[in-house]
C-alpha cells in the first residue's frame, strides 16, 4: 500500500515534520508493509525553515540572538546551494514567533523583530546570494523596524533623537528613517 501525508504543524506544539514523523509511525505500527510519503505542508510558519532545508539538502547554523521579548535566545537559519548559488532560509517563528512569548508577555506593543535582522547578519556571513522569509506564526507587530535596527536602521524622534524599536508601540515616537548605515552586504542579495 503506499500512503501519501501532506501535515501541517500543530501551533505552538509541533512543526510539521513532527506530525508527519508521529503519523508516519502511527501507521508503521498498523502497517509494516505501507510505502508512506510524508510531504509537510509548510506555508511560512513554524518549520519553514527546517522543512525547505531538508528538501534541498542544506544545513541549519544555529546563532544566540535577542528573541521577541528581548531576552536572548538560540535560533537557527538554514544554507543551501542550488544552482552555484548559496540560499539563506529563515524562519520568523523560530526567531520571533508566538511560541517564544510567554503568555503573560503578549503583548504585540512590546514584542521585536530584532533578531530576525540578526539571522540575517549571520546567513550573510556566508556570502548568501538570496534569502528567504517565512513570515508566518510571528509573535510580533513592530512592521520588521527592530529587524531593520539590527540591519543598521536608524529611526529617530521628533528632536531627532534615536528610537530604539522595543515593539510596535515604539513606532509612533518615530519621525526619520535613516538607512545610510544599512550592511552594505545587503545591496548584492535577492530576496
Amino acid at each position: 500500500m503506499k500512503i501519501v501525508m501532506i501535515p501541517s504543524g500543530f501551533k505552538e506544539c509541533l512543526d510539521a515534520e513532527e506530525v508527519g514523523e508521529a503519523m508516519r509511525m502511527g501507521v508503521h505500527r498498523l502497517n509494516l508493509d505501507a510505502s508512506i510519503t510524508v510531504i509537510p505542508m509548510i506555508d511560512g510558519g513554524e518549520g519553514f525553515a527546517k522543512s525547505i532545508v531538508n528538501i534541498k539538502h542544506g544545513r541549519l547554523y544555529h546563532k544566540e540572538v535577542t528573541g521577541p521579548v528581548g531576552q536572548p535566545i538560540t535560533s537557527y537559519f538554514g544554507v543551501y546551494t542550488e544552482n552555484n548559488k548559496k540560499t539563506a532560509v529563515i524562519e520568523m517563528a523560530a526567531v520571533a514567533g508566538l511560541k517564544l512569548v510567554p503568555r503573560e508577555q503578549r503583548n504585540p506593543l512590546w514584542t521585536t523583530t530584532y533578531g530576525v535582522g540578526e539571522l540575517i547578519l549571520g546567513a550573510l556571513d556566508f556570502g548568501v546570494d538570496h534569502i528567504l522569509i517565512g513570515c508566518g506564526d510571528s509573535g510580533t507587530s513592530d512592521g520588521g523596524a527592530g529587524m531593520a535596527q539590527a540591519l543598521g536602521a536608524v529611526f529617530t524622534d521628533e528632536a531627532g533623537q534615536p528610537v530604539y524599536i522595543r515593539g510596535g508601540g515604539d513606532l509612533a515616537k518615530v519621525r526619520s528613517i535613516d538607512l545610510a548605515d544599512l550592511d552594505p552586504r545587503l545591496t548584492d542579495v535577492h530576496y
